[in-house]
């Protein structure tokens, strides 16, 4: 499964937590790289994490209409 680092943006939900991930990604015909940034909704059953941790998240099961990840640890 794949995992990902990112940082917490929001934990208004209960249960759950927005998390950003930021990237950078290279232009296929001028090669200069920019960013690429998406957003993830991740289950946190505990409601441990805070906004503005850093955490790996892990994709997961459908938990509900757009949860598909799960925060494992904090960095």
């Amino acid at each position: 499964m794949r995992k990902l680092q990112g940082t917490i943006v929001s934990d208004k939900m209960n249960k759950t937590r927005v998390i950003e991930i930021t990237r950078l990604k290279q232009h296929p015909k001028y090669k200069k790289y920019y960013k690429v940034t998406r957003r993830f909704k991740a289950h946190d059953e505990t409601n441990e994490y805070k906004t503005g941790d850093k955490v790996v998240i892990e994709e997961t099961r459908p938990i509900s209409k757009e949860k598909r990840w799960k925060i494992i640890s904090k960095i």
